[in-house]
């Protein structure tokens, strides 16, 4: 059973022909999508996608480059309320480029937001025992340490781009680690899930990028691309890392009977 734990099947490139996208992914033996959200809208949107294909897993989370409290106040509103429907809040965390971007007068101050706002929703995740589903571009120790802090136990790092030496502690909390299908031209990335022990790893797509090929929309059923680059990776059969994803992924988001 192949979940893609972290697309973003809300945004607009699949408004015109998500439906023909959500077939491919099944055919590929696809059995569910965990449907990430970047704001408000898109929370909303993934509830209604839900509602509409069994295949999609909603969750709702706020992009680190999106500094609103009123925006936050109300996603943590509509979590809580929707908290028996979505899967995961996400996604959430930290981004050293979205802050060097900034000018150089504002980034302290928008350092310390995108901290408080994190530590909101990790917060937020614990109170309602919900996975933490992160994004870590460049920020990948501090984001680990903030959760570590909080005591998060339920987190999947999305696309991880550190190295195994900073993973090491999220690994030894039992973190989970998600392997986007950019693998098969990401030199990081295969040294980086090459180290990580095949207990800690899940599947992702990151739809619609991160796919195998730069510039081309990315879509779900490409999940199955980054499962064969593990086993290639670590020269193991195809059916026991698949075996393996799939139970770490049933333990983080408690699915199954």
């Amino acid at each position: 059973m192949i979940i893609d734990t972290h697309a973003h099947l809300c945004d607009s490139a699949f408004d015109a022909d998500r439906a023909e996208v959500l077939s491919r992914a099944r055919a590929a033996g696809v059995a569910g999508v965990v449907c990430v959200g970047e704001s408000l809208e898109d929370a909303r949107k993934n509830l209604v996608l839900a509602q509409e294909d069994p295949l999609l897993l909603p969750a709702a989370g706020l992009y680190p480059d999106r500094f609103d409290l009123g925006e936050a106040e109300a996603l943590i509103q509509l979590i809580r309320k929707e908290r028996g429907r979505l899967v995961a809040v996400g996604e959430v965390g930290l981004d050293r480029w979205i802050i060097k971007r900034a000018p150089e007068s504002e980034q302290a101050e928008l350092e310390t937001l995108q901290r408080e706002l994190f530590l909101r929703f990790i917060d937020l995740a614990i109170e309602l025992d919900l996975p933490l589903n992160v994004h870590s571009r460049s920020a990948g120790r501090q984001a680990i340490a903030a959760m570590l802090g909080r005591g998060a136990g339920r987190v999947q790092m999305h696309a991880f781009d550190g190295k195994a030496s900073t993973a090491q502690p999220a690994v030894e909390a039992g973190y989970y680690f998600s392997v986007p299908p950019s693998i098969v031209r990401s030199r990081q990335k295969q040294k980086l899930f090459g180290h990580l022990p095949l207990s800690c790893l899940l599947v992702e797509s990151d739809s619609p990028v991160l796919g195998p090929q730069p510039g081309v929309r990315n879509e779900p059923a490409h999940t199955v691309t980054a499962l064969r680059a593990i086993a290639q990776i670590k020269q193991l059969p195809e059916q026991q890392v698949a075996e393996a994803v799939a139970e770490n992924t049933a333990r983080l988001y408690r699915l199954g009977p």
